[in-house]
């Protein structure tokens, strides 16, 4: 019975986890995150800063950046600081409820990133496909419902992660398999059926990420269909031109997402490194 007994049990922490086998270069591989967390912090907060102090700029389109802005700002801070502890003070142990609540907020921001996102493509369609009633349609108090929506949304499904955590006892392999806690990685070291974690992560994506770029490609398909249409080459390509920003950053933010999803879930067997290093591309990579 006592040997059963030591197979189950709470850790105080788990251990985070750095690029494997480069543990004699982690002062080298610090300066790049480091460059990403300032650049990040300071490009966010001017952007930020520009929309607040010129009126022209107090606009729809801006006005969405300016929430974007603030969800990488989030994203950064969440995220960057355990991992430069890993490469800088080899700081690798984090305590379950600071996993947790870190956890909680990665997820929770990474919906709002995908909304903004979303918001983001509805008003190229609007600007795009129907001009005239731009500004009737994307008022600032409209923009501030729907944000407050997507707000909602983001607490309501991301709640759930760091409860139905709690209530596991966790084996003795305490090592993730980030640099952060994401309810995917801390799942897996559960000693108890993980079935209902695993649907509602796959549900909570579906209905979240998979639904926003589902909308984002419809977005797009209707404004090509219009850009299209435009016989001046000239207008067709300075429609075009206006989209090109959010589609990189909507390529950036939802293709790492993508594959680590499917990675966790259908492809357990991966490398390590490639898990991680997709990891840093999805949550670094927007910010920056």
């Amino acid at each position: 019975m006592s040997a059963v007994n030591k197979t189950k049990f709470n850790p105080a922490v788990f251990f985070l986890t750095e690029i494997p086998g480069k543990e004699d270069v982690h002062l080298w591989i610090s300066i790049p995150f480091c460059l990403v967390y300032v650049t990040s912090i300071v490009g966010n907060s001017l952007i930020l800063f520009a929309i607040k102090t010129d009126p022209s700029l107090h606009e729809p389109m801006y006005i969405l950046l300016s929430m974007l802005a603030v969800t990488d700002l989030g994203l950064s801070i969440t995220t960057i600081p355990t991992i430069l502890g890993i490469y800088l003070f080899n700081s690798r142990e984090i305590s379950l409820n600071a996993c947790f609540t870190q956890m909680f907020f990665i997820h929770f921001l990474a919906k709002i990133e995908s909304a903004m996102l979303l918001m983001m493509a509805f008003d190229r369609f609007i600007a795009i496909c129907n001009p005239l009633r731009y500004a009737s349609i994307l008022t600032l108090p409209r923009l501030a419902k729907m944000g407050l929506v997507f707000v909602l949304r983001g607490v309501a499904v991301t709640l759930p992660f760091p409860l139905l955590l709690k209530r596991f006892q966790y084996c003795r392999a305490n090592v993730l398999s980030h640099s952060y806690c994401l309810h995917q990685d801390v799942m897996k070291l559960a000693c108890a059926d993980i079935t209902v974690n695993n649907i509602y992560g796959l549900f909570v994506t579906l209905i979240t990420v998979w639904l926003d770029s589902l909308l984002i490609f419809l977005s797009y398909v209707m404004i090509l269909n219009t850009v299209l249409s435009i016989t001046s080459h000239m207008e067709c390509l300075r429609a075009l031109n206006t989209c090109v920003s959010h589609l990189c950053a909507v390529l950036v933010f939802y293709m790492p997402e993508f594959s680590l999803t499917l990675i966790h879930r259908f492809w357990k067997s991966s490398s390590p490194l490639l898990q991680i290093l997709l990891s840093y591309i999805y949550l670094l990579g927007p910010p920056l």
